[in-house]
Order: structure tokens, then C-alpha cells, then sequence
């Protein structure tokens, strides 16, 4: 399986000023409970790179740390190959995990603050606002106040702000939560574009689906950890080959003590009255399930391996919080 390919040791001060983001060994803590351990990552310039775990594996808290709002307690983070200051901050933009837009304010109103606050001269960010709104497709809801906007509306607001400093880094923390299907594209599309004109995106989430997508590179997190990092493809070669989802007709449970004893099964996931199988291959597996249980099954579903199953093979649980149950064979 994958790791991390550069850790603290062995990466020199050359890496740390050519990276957007240098962190090395950062330990933060609230009161008893580590959210991040001894955490160590580095993001290359230009690229789209994933932070995928959990709720609660340190996700947040790390973006918060690389934006001021928190010190860690211990370890030593760079970005654009600098410590942390006030004036670094104007290099960087965030779009938060929940709304951050004043109800009150129009859409315009909080691109001119959002320039005010970084000290962007007038003419600037006008100039920026009337080009972002338009790439953004708001430019007719300029005069709107905010709290009249579609939920994929504020996102791409949300986004246009964000870009008006043109960042050389952009912060991404869950921003397509709760978007349907036609705004989470619509969103990544206006993302995309920004990282082809140079921009560092910096995405914390625990949607597999998109990680895999849209990430050049990513690293699995689980309670504050590096698990594992690399490329989508570097993180499942090793892994099973085939991934088989067999809905039974009772409860999954009994079942999956005989599934895992059979040679070529890797892990097996359990939610409900839904089994989730990785093999070596799909074809010999499916044969033996019918001869064994067919009776007993409801429906069966060929998938490819995803980093779900990566995730899961290496930690024992599941990323997603969909998955009511979680039981590790592995």
C-alpha cells in the first residue's frame, strides 16, 4: 500500500519553500482529545490535493491552523515558503465548510468588503468583483442581497470572494456539502478553471467520489494521522481487484463470518441488509455465493475499488457517514 512518500526527516528546506503547504509534525489537542497527531503533509504547487477522512479525523482544524485561526502546540508549518502572518493571509483564500455571507448584505456588498478587508484599492476590486461575478454566472444578482440566493448560489459567491485576492492558495473545506448533483458540477467547474490558472486547491472532505475525481493527489487521515498518501491509482493497486455489493434477503450478519474465510475475499463491510465485498476477482466469487447462499440473496452489484475500500482496509472503518455499520474482517 501507498505512504506517505516524504516525511519530516527526510524532506529538506528546498521542499518546504517550493510547496504551497509545509507542515511538519503538527500536534494539536482539545483538552484530552488529539485531533491532530504528529501530523505531517506537503502540497506541491499548481495541484489539486485531497485531505480525505471522516468527520472529526483533523481535517478542519488542520485548514484552521494554516489560516491563523489556531496555533498547534507543537510542529512548524510553512506556506508559499513562509511562516504564517497577516500579510501571507492576503495570498490565501477559504471557502468554510458552513456559509460564511451576511444576510444583509448584497452579493456585490460582500465582494467590496471582502476587498476592503485585504486592502485591494477601489478601482481593483471593482474591476475584479464585475469579472468574478461573471464567471461565477452572477452578474444579474449583483443587487441581490444574499439570503435570496439558492444554496448553489452562495457557494459560487462564496467562491468568486475567495478568488477576488487571487490566491495563490485556496483553502476548500466540505464545499460542495449539501449541493445537489447540477451544483457541485457547476461549482468544480469554476474550481477547476481557477486551479488551470495556477492555483494551488487545498480540499478537505470525506467524499470519496469527488477526492477520486478531481485530486491529483491525496492522504487518508483517521483521528489526527497520516494513514496513507499518493496518487487515486497509487492507493488502490495494491488493494483487491473487484468490489461485489450483495444485498441479502435477511440480515447481513450471519453471513459474513463464512464470506471472509473464502479464499480471494479481502474486507467485508456490513450496513444493514447490505454486504460489501473487495476480491481478488469478481467471476469465482459470485460462483461460490450463489452455489452457497443464493437462495438468500436479494441482489448483487459489481463495483470498482474505490478509496472507500482503500480507507477501509487500512483503518478498519469506513469514511463515509452513510454506512450505519461498520465491521472490519481484514
Amino acid at each position: 500500500m501507498s505512504t506517505v512518500t516524504t516525511t519530516p526527516s527526510t524532506r529538506t528546506n528546498a521542499d518546504a519553500a517550493s510547496a504551497a503547504v509545509d507542515a511538519r509534525d503538527l500536534v494539536y489537542a482539545y483538552g484530552e482529545r488529539r485531533a491532530l497527531d504528529s501530523l505531517s503533509i506537503s502540497v506541491p504547487q499548481g495541484t489539486i490535493f485531497g485531505l480525505l477522512g471522516p468527520n472529526g479525523c483533523g481535517k478542519s482544524t488542520l485548514l484552521s491552523m494554516l489560516i491563523g485561526r489556531r496555533k498547534p502546540d507543537s510542529g512548524d508549518i510553512r506556506v508559499l515558503g513562509q511562516p504564517l502572518s497577516a500579510k501571507l493571509r492576503a495570498r490565501m483564500g477559504i471557502v468554510f465548510q458552513e456559509p460564511s455571507l451576511d444576510p444583509t448584505m448584497t452579493v456585490r456588498e460582500s465582494m467590496q468588503l471582502q476587498g476592503r478587508m485585504f486592502g485591494l484599492p477601489r478601482a481593483t476590486t471593482e474591476q475584479r468583483t464585475t469579472q468574478l461575478l461573471d464567471n461565477v454566472a452572477l452578474t444579474d444578482r449583483a443587487a441581490s442581497m444574499t439570503a435570496t440566493l439558492s444554496g448553489g448560489m452562495k457557494r459560487r459567491l462564496e467562491l468568486a470572494r475567495a478568488l477576488l485576492t487571487e490566491p495563490a492558495l485556496l483553502l476548500l473545506d466540505e464545499p460542495t456539502l449539501a449541493l445537489d448533483l447540477d451544483s457541485r458540477q457547476d461549482l468544480w467547474r469554476h474550481l477547476l478553471e481557477a486551479n488551470a490558472a495556477g492555483t494551488t486547491l487545498l480540499l478537505a472532505t470525506n467524499d470519496v467520489a469527488e477526492a477520486e475525481r478531481y485530486c491529483h493527489t491525496i492522504t487518508l487521515l483517521d483521528e489526527g494521522r497520516v494513514v496513507a498518501h499518493g496518487t487515486p491509482a497509487d492507493l488502490k493497486r495494491d488493494l483487491r481487484h473487484d468490489a461485489v455489493r450483495v444485498e441479502w434477503k435477511d440480515d447481513a450478519e450471519r453471513e459474513a463470518a463464512t464470506i471472509e474465510s473464502w479464499p480471494g475475499v479481502g474486507g467485508v463491510r456490513i450496513a444493514g441488509r447490505t454486504t460489501h465485498v473487495t476480491v481478488d476477482a469478481a467471476s469465482p466469487f459470485l460462483t461460490r455465493l450463489f452455489q452457497d447462499a443464493g437462495s438468500r440473496i436479494n441482489g448483487v452489484q459489481i463495483e470498482e475499488t474505490t478509496l472507500e475500500d482503500v480507507y477501509f482496509q487500512l483503518v478498519g472503518k469506513t469514511i463515509s457517514t452513510s454506512d450505519a455499520a461498520q465491521r472490519s474482517t481484514v
